[in-house]
């Protein structure tokens, strides 16, 4: 019995050795082929898609990649001064964003669930993973955002996440946004259009950019106010200014 139950661990051993490799390997192929290809669609835009089928709406998926160099560099700098301010400045995550929502959510008693989540994380969730709040997902999301930092450049994770993010009930993306709330290309965006699109990302299905509550537009107020602290984000032939 005992001989039996050494060879089925050997042989368990082997396969699950063998399942760690392919994952390491597929993922960094993955994250360095994303690197130069533009990720065609993600799991939550697919598990939207069934969302809207189950609650008897039609499927609607809008979104149109662009370029970094062809976005107002005003949204670059909304999304960075409401998500992620020091988004230039550390290696994927905020420790100190951390440790404050862990000491709120501690006090609130999960009343109000207050997230800590950096840009970076967002892609590393939104790209590679499925929404959710379990520790096996969120293993996975520290695991994909190292690697986004090591195998990406910053520019290269801006221009995915401002082209990946819901902005909307089946409006994913700068453009698609830009598009749909203002009629314009996410080259002709206001810094006051801008901040209102990022003013929405926490919520993007509950707010709105165009009949903008006074939560939203106390947000853009404030957007507005801490990009003239950080200065314009600017990428490409134009070096990025931080002031």
């Amino acid at each position: 019995m005992r001989e039996k139950l050494i060879h089925i661990w050997g042989i368990t051993w082997k396969y699950l050795k063998r399942i760690v490799l392919i994952f390491f390997i597929s993922s960094i192929s993955v994250t360095i082929l994303y690197r130069f290809i533009d990720p065609p669609v993600t799991l939550l835009m697919i598990i939207r898609v069934f969302e809207q089928w189950g609650d008897g709406k039609s499927a609607k998926m809008t979104k149109e990649w662009k370029d970094i160099k062809d976005i107002n560099p005003s949204l670059a700098t909304a999304v960075v001064a409401s998500e992620d301010q020091l988004f230039l400045e550390h290696w994927g995550f905020d420790f100190k964003s951390i440790e404050k929502a862990y000491e709120n959510n501690q006090k609130k008693k999960r009343r109000t669930v207050r997230g800590a989540s950096t840009i970076s994380q967002q892609v590393a969730k939104n790209v590679f993973l499925w929404p959710g709040r379990s520790w096996i997902r969120k293993g996975f999301e520290v695991y994909f955002t190292l690697l986004i930092e090591v195998l990406w450049d910053k520019q290269r994770i801006l221009e995915v996440y401002v082209n990946v993010i819901e902005m909307g009930d089946g409006i994913y993306g700068a453009e698609a946004a830009s598009q749909k709330y203002f009629k314009r290309s996410a080259k002709k965006l206001s810094k006051s259009q801008a901040a209102l699109i990022a003013a929405i990302l926490p919520n993007p299905i509950k707010y709105s950019a165009v009949k903008p509550s006074a939560y939203v537009r106390e947000r853009e107020q404030w957007i507005l106010r801490n990009m003239e602290y950080i200065g314009e984000i600017k990428f490409g032939e134009q070096k990025t200014v931080i002031k």
